[in-house]
């Protein structure tokens, strides 16, 4: 499946969702901030991925927001109105900005919903809303030549679709903010050693090879089971670890079964790989 901005491959219960427009370096233009969600959404829905990898293409991952969403019909085409030009009286103008801002931190936030792992697969630059994309996922891997850019603080605004929020929770609260105050670029053996990527790759090729390998062993996995991981992983990360406890307590009263664990113990002892039920489609509304 091929979007404008996307490119989409469902395999062996691993979905692999591609930026697909190296010409303009993948920035990320109107149509991104709506096809993204949609697509984590419908693979997240159908229950037939257990594992997500997003990489790219060309020569970076992506060069961040694009311009177009400041001018013409973008959601920000009105941010910088003078208060005395005609229109629409400013507080209304201003009240739908912030409604704008919302939806495009929901094109990243969809990430921490979806009911199995997001990877990131990053190549070359990693600039501005690439860093607020990736800051969501649950895992992430980069080139040798790979680099990061809070890139907002260049260009005199404050990032304002995750980053700031997401990454002191990666990497040092000192370091985050080094970041987001300098906008310097973070090359990828430094991003390592901060812990904000879990391994350098020498190329892109392997990359992919590498990112892609890590699904296929988490899609062998009870979907159930991790699912369960990433929902108990993302809540204890914003409550406390008594609040945490409480959570998978109640979780498994309705979502431990017995038959993935049989299941396991059946493969092991039949010297096979199991075999899990995919999760139940979701419908969303009536």
């Amino acid at each position: 499946m091929k979007t404008t901005c996307f490119e989409l491959e469902l395999k062996e219960k691993v979905a692999h969702l591609v930026l697909c427009r190296p010409e303009a370096l993948n920035s990320m233009i109107p149509a991104f901030w709506s096809e993204l969600p949609a697509l984590v959404s419908r693979v997240s829905d159908s229950g037939e991925a257990r594992a997500l990898v997003i990489s790219s293409t060309g020569r970076h991952f992506t060069a961040g927001m694009d311009l177009a969403v400041f001018q013409g019909d973008g959601p920000f085409a009105s941010a910088g109105r003078p208060a005395d030009q005609a229109g629409p009286e400013l507080g209304r103008v201003r009240a739908g900005v912030r409604s704008a801002a919302l939806a495009l931190q929901e094109s990243f936030s969809c990430f921490e919903r979806a009911r199995m792992p997001v990877i990131a697969a990053i190549q070359g630059g990693c600039i501005g809303g690439g860093v607020d994309m990736i800051c969501a996922a649950d895992m992430r891997y980069c080139t040798a030549d790979a680099f990061f850019c809070i890139q907002e603080i260049n260009i005199g605004m404050t990032a304002d679709v995750g980053t700031l929020q997401r990454l002191p929770r990666l990497i040092a609260d000192g370091v985050a903010r080094e970041l987001a105050y300098t906008g310097r670029r973070l090359p990828a053996a430094e991003a390592q050693d901060l812990g904000l990527v879990n391994r350098v790759f020498p190329d892109h090729a392997a990359l992919v090879a590498g990112a892609l390998e890590v699904a296929r062993e988490i899609a062998g996995k009870s979907p159930l089971a991790i699912w369960g991981s990433k929902e108990m992983l993302n809540y204890t990360r914003d409550h406390s670890i008594a609040d945490g406890l409480n959570y998978i307590a109640t979780w498994q009263t309705g979502m431990f079964q017995p038959g993935d664990m049989l299941e396991s113990f059946r493969a092991k002892a039949e010297k096979r790989s199991p075999e899990y039920q995919d999760l139940l489609p979701l419908r969303r509304g009536l």
